[in-house]
């Protein structure tokens, strides 16, 4: 079962592997096509139905790239689609959060002290509430508001702040911000899958069979990609936040999350803008600036911590009470608080900790048998912990470790 451990842990690090080397597939030829497409030049002699046309250089070689806004005149024989990108990125990221969050959710996902949940149930609304935010949107999107962007942009945002607060109520802060990251991310591939591609479809089908395509189902793609394209910078943020307690260890992670949506309009502005020839809008630096101000101030407020009570009243699940019973167990307990409870307590007091690298308390006997895999890989089989053995952990202390998780694995 030790080996499983370790197999395990690997397995998790080459999805998430995965997963960023589609998000940047996706992210990177999305990014790429909205400037394109913003800089696009209207010339001259440009061939029946194009829209517009650039030059381009890369690699020592020039391209020469012209867009048509419904179709050109006859279907080429080569054509590239863009999509898997997105599909894997989608997939990569749920494999994840089952391997994270469902597999691990004992730990990270359940928040006893803001709701008594059990695991069971907190996997259900985990899965079932990606699809409602999709549902919601789509229907703004197919409504008259499709007419109108800009209050279609603010009754998303206010979806996902609502989606922000009500994750808030039940996850940890942790699982809080994933969430919400795969909540949106999965409202992005759903525009792919269910609008997006199907539009192109149409148009390439209509192509085919001599049919003049209606340019309706290329404005109807072109709104949900420029959804797709303010969104993309929150999601990486939220993504990347469970390595950082001081975004999600606060009562007030979905307010900052909420901001966090905002920077991206900016951000994307002003590339967007300055893409469309419109010059460069340094404002949104500065409002991009005061926002993550404001980030930084609400992750360091007086605050109610997250559930520290919960953490220590909560009853060792049978696998956890397996790691307790198990020889050497009271040696590591010894072991663990005084060479890590400087950084991971509740009260860090170690320099410029303010939270528990991960929000990964091993102060108390129970702490130690809750987080015994970690243990085991971060300062047993890898001397990752303490860092840069900053509390001098000796060999001794590792190969004692070592056993006792053997020794509980093996029973």
């Amino acid at each position: 079962m030790h080996d499983f451990a370790i197999m395990w842990d690997w397995m998790g690090f080459a999805v998430r592997w995965l997963h960023v080397i589609t998000a940047i597939a996706w992210i990177g030829s999305s990014f790429y096509f909205v400037a394109l497409d913003l800089g696009l030049r209207k010339v001259p002699h440009l061939p029946a139905g194009a829209y517009g046309e650039e030059w381009q250089v890369h690699g020592g070689g020039f391209y020469h790239i012209q867009k048509y806004l419904v179709a050109p005149e006859n279907m080429p024989d080569h054509l590239i689609w863009f999509k898997w990108e997105s599909y894997a990125t989608w997939l990569s990221g749920a494999a994840l959060l089952m391997i994270v969050y469902w597999v691990g959710g004992e730990l990270y996902l359940i928040d006893k002290g803001k709701a008594d949940l059990a695991l069971w149930q907190g996997i259900v609304i985990s899965a079932a509430s990606l699809s409602i935010g999709w549902l919601i949107y789509d229907v703004l999107c197919k409504s008259g508001l499709g007419e109108k962007p800009t209050l279609l942009m603010v009754l998303l945002f206010v979806l996902l702040v609502a989606m922000g607060w009500s994750y808030n109520q039940i996850f940890t802060g942790r699982a809080t911000m994933l969430h919400l990251g795969a909540f949106t991310a999965t409202i992005m591939t759903a525009n792919v899958f269910f609008i997006i591609m199907p539009n192109q479809r149409i148009v390439v089908k209509d192509l085919q069979e001599g049919r003049t395509p209606d340019p309706k189902y290329g404005r109807i793609a072109k709104l949900r990609s420029t959804h797709n394209n303010y969104l993309t910078l929150p999601v990486i943020f939220l993504m990347l936040s469970n390595h950082y307690p001081l975004a999600f260890a606060t009562e007030y992670n979905w307010i900052i999350a909420a901001l966090i949506f905002l920077m991206g309009v900016t951000i994307r502005h002003f590339f967007n803008t300055m893409h469309a020839g419109g010059g460069m809008k340094w404002w949104t630096w500065l409002v991009t600036t005061l926002l993550f101000i404001a980030v930084m101030w609400l992750s360091t407020a007086p605050l109610k911590h997250e559930s520290y009570e919960a953490s220590e009243a909560r009853a060792l699940t049978p696998a956890e009470e397996r790691f307790a019973k198990a020889d050497g167990f009271e040696e590591v307990a010894g072991i663990i608080p005084g060479r890590c409870a400087m950084c991971h307590a509740r009260e860090p007091f170690y320099d410029g900790i303010h939270r528990a690298p991960k929000m990964v308390f091993l102060e108390t006997e129970a702490d130690v048998a809750r987080f015994a895999p970690m243990i085991y890989l971060h300062s047993g089989v890898s001397d990752a912990m303490p860092p840069a053995n900053v509390s001098f952990m000796e060999e001794d202390e590792r190969r004692a470790v070592i056993k006792w998780y053997l020794n509980a694995t093996r029973g």
